[in-house]
């Protein structure tokens, strides 16, 4: 399993919007095949900043089933205008304890 973390900072206004294309491109992401979780959170200090958790199987199924296939054209086209930068995005896996 794999965890993306994508740093999202919207433009200051608008994120009640980019909330409400989220929501409604949500069923995209989490029927990926490959997908475990998604979930959004919103800043405090700073609320024009989100952060979007999503587990997957593997960096793989990210890419291949979703970053390369139409769900990610659809997803962007929704989410994209409000976003004030390009996310940044990262991978992770678990540190054993």
């Amino acid at each position: 399993m794999v965890l993306e973390v994508a740093l999202i900072d919207v433009v200051a206004g608008r994120e009640d919007e980019f909330a409400a294309a989220y929501a409604k491109g949500h069923e995209l992401l989490v029927t990926t095949p490959g997908c475990r979780s998604v979930r959004m959170t919103r800043g405090i200090e700073s609320p024009s900043r989100f952060v979007l958790l999503v587990e997957w199987d593997s960096v793989a199924a990210h890419e291949e089933n979703f970053r390369a296939t139409e769900r990610f054209t659809t997803w962007r086209s929704l989410i994209g205008p409000h976003f004030a930068a390009p996310p940044v995005v990262e991978h992770f896996t678990d540190v054993p304890a």
